[in-house]
């Protein structure tokens, strides 16, 4: 009989944690589609920003404008024209420092040199890049905040970081010479 009670609390347990479970959203892009879980429980600013931005639309039809074989392939803030595309949401706070590393398929936010001006942009990594993450709360040491990691698609990533780039719009380099689209960005499962 005292066993019954150890059950039901496991099973209320198990039921717990299998509700918890981190959102996943679908990637379709023009080079195929990622599916991406979403590290709510790590980084809840930075994924909550990011499920915003996809519910409203924002993503559909921007391009990744900046691609480095071997290192990430970015995205999120430019459209086929290589003009800036703005969100309003303001800047979130950088979640760097939730021991989650930047490294091959994790998805992370992109930003300028201030630590705390991510809005829309991301990346996903395509090798481990160590030297991005979190060294200590200071503007060189914050590092970069990794919010998901890739389940399906890594191909998809691989062939866009293959994709031959040059320079294009306001950048110099790094511009995949064949656009490469995200065309929508769609929530699969929730928490």
């Amino acid at each position: 009989m005292r066993s019954f009670p150890i059950l039901i609390s496991s099973l209320l347990l198990w039921s717990a944690q299998a509700f918890a479970a981190n959102p996943v959203v679908e990637m379709k892009t023009s080079a195929g589609a990622i599916r991406i879980e979403l590290y709510a429980d790590k980084a809840p600013k930075s994924v909550e920003n990011f499920l915003q931005y996809a519910k409203e639309g924002f993503y559909d039809g921007v391009v990744f404008h900046r691609v480095i074989d071997g290192f990430m392939i970015q995205g999120g803030g430019y459209g086929p024209d290589l003009k800036e595309k703005n969100g309003k949401r303001p800047a979130i706070e950088n979640e760097a420092g939730n021991g989650l590393k930047n490294e091959v398929g994790t998805l992370a936010m992109a930003r300028t040199s201030e630590p705390h001006s991510a809005t829309a942009q991301f990346f996903i990594n395509v090798a481990n890049n160590g030297f991005l993450d979190f060294r200590e709360a200071t503007r060189r040491g914050y590092g970069y905040a990794v919010f998901g990691k890739v389940t399906q698609g890594m191909e998809v990533v691989m062939a866009i970081a293959h994709t031959p780039t040059g320079p294009g719009g306001p950048f110099p380099k790094d511009v995949p010479k064949q656009t490469v689209v995200i065309q929508s960005v769609t929530l699969i499962t929730d928490k």
